[in-house]
């Protein structure tokens, strides 16, 4: 039971208190309330507990809009324009700057030497459908290293048909390194005959860029071809040994079908076999990136693909970037109101339980009376609780934001 001295201590009183016994009277305040929450554990960690909860989820979603618009805006700053088929604005953006989204409709190699023959732009091509892992695989030319500043970390760059370059991030997260292989997935897992998946080496690991860069695999032009099924490898036909795989044979020909075996590894001994059975001009990309040698150029590039192609666009990244952020914008302003009102009913729900703590506690507030207590020091008393309990809840609820960071970037790829 506290004496006398201590009581008197924590009454407000009329008379003038210097600074000092002030803060000792908070002192006091905040040590029995501490004392108190202390001591009911199973209750404060439920206060805390769900108003963390309540402080975490705009804490996390702010966090996580904040980076979204941060990579979308460098990524589309980093690259003036892009082309494409006709279509979704927005699948376009995702799928040439990030290699995420839906796949756009197919362009054909002679739209892309057309493009750089112009002289108007640098252009890069890339031809992007595929995955390794559930990673996408990103066919295009060592042009696009240089223009991303993307160095070799560790082993080489690619050399030859079938070698593949990681990401950093890819690296890490499947534990490849130079000299190892890579098998891309199936286009469809229920054909399985008619698939072949290709097992690619890995040449070499990027440099860790902080961009979509670092979640991707690097192949050629020519891989991306033969993974797409219009290039491919096989045993020499003259020399098969199986004859009903031949259908025909002549003296300038040979004929074969689908039985003859095709080759899942490009190596040095079969590399020659490989060829492809289009056209160079008609040959796939799914896209391609513009760099404009100055805004004139800009004009006029942007100018032609409005008025002249009819199978094509070109598409200001930063424009479309900054449409979509819009729409998430205000998606975001429905959440805030959502955080709003989850934010009121827990406040409600520390009104309603501060009312049945202070029914509870019906009998000590009387013994604090009796001691000479004053309702300006219960009120304190409550205030000096209630306020351990939001620090709590504040530390946890940043703890936990800080602690999302990995998880943000996973709900991010997934987003786009």
């Amino acid at each position: 039971m506290l004496g006398h001295g201590a009581v008197g201590g924590l009454l407000p009183g009329n008379a003038r208190r210097s600074g000092a016994e002030g803060g000792r009277i908070i002192t006091q305040h905040f040590f029995l309330a501490w004392r108190y929450v202390a001591f009911h554990r199973a209750k404060t960690i439920i206060l805390v507990a769900c108003v963390s909860l309540t402080l975490f989820l705009p804490l996390f979603l702010s966090r996580l809009i904040t980076e979204f618009e941060g990579q979308l805006m460098a990524r589309a700053e980093s690259t003036p324009l892009v082309v494409g088929a006709k279509g979704s604005r927005f699948d376009l953006a995702l799928h040439a700057l990030h290699f995420r989204g839906r796949t756009p409709e197919l362009l054909s190699m002679e739209q892309y030497q057309q493009l750089r023959d112009s002289g108007l732009a640098e252009v890069i091509p890339l031809f992007s459908r595929f995955s390794a892992r559930g990673y996408p695989i990103a066919g295009t030319n060592l042009d696009y290293f240089e223009r991303r500043g993307l160095g070799i970390a560790s082993g080489d760059s690619l050399s030859m048909l079938g070698d593949c370059v990681l990401g950093a991030g890819v690296a890490v997260a499947l534990g490849l390194g130079p000299g190892d292989h890579l098998l891309s997935d199936p286009k469809n897992v229920f054909d399985i005959a008619g698939d072949y998946p290709l097992r690619m080496r890995v040449a070499g690991v990027l440099q860790r860029a902080d961009s979509p860069d670092d979640d991707a695999v690097f192949v050629d032009l020519k891989t991306a071809w033969v993974i797409e099924g219009i290039g491919h490898g096989h045993q020499d036909m003259d020399a098969a040994p199986d004859r009903d795989v031949v259908l025909d044979r002549s003296e300038t020909h040979v004929v074969a079908n689908a039985a003859l075996p095709q080759f899942m590894e490009i190596t040095e001994e079969n590399a020659a076999s490989f060829h492809f059975h289009a056209e160079p001009g008609e040959l796939p990309i799914t896209g391609a990136l513009v760099w404009p040698d100055d805004e004139k150029s800009r004009a006029l590039l942007l100018g032609r693909f409005t008025t002249e192609n009819d199978e094509a666009q070109m598409l200001e990244s930063l424009e479309v970037v900054e449409e979509m952020l819009g729409l998430v914008f205000k998606v975001k302003r429905f959440f805030d109101a959502n955080f709003a009102l989850v934010a009121a009913s827990t406040g409600l729900f520390l009104s309603l339980t501060i009312l049945l703590s202070l029914r509870l506690r019906r009998r000590e507030m009387e013994t604090m009376f009796q001691m000479g207590c004053s309702r300006g020091t219960v009120f304190w008393l409550q205030a000096c609780e209630l306020l351990i309990v939001l620090a709590f809840s504040v530390v946890v609820a940043g703890a936990l934001a800080l602690a999302s960071g990995a998880s943000g970037d996973w709900l991010m790829r997934q987003v786009m």
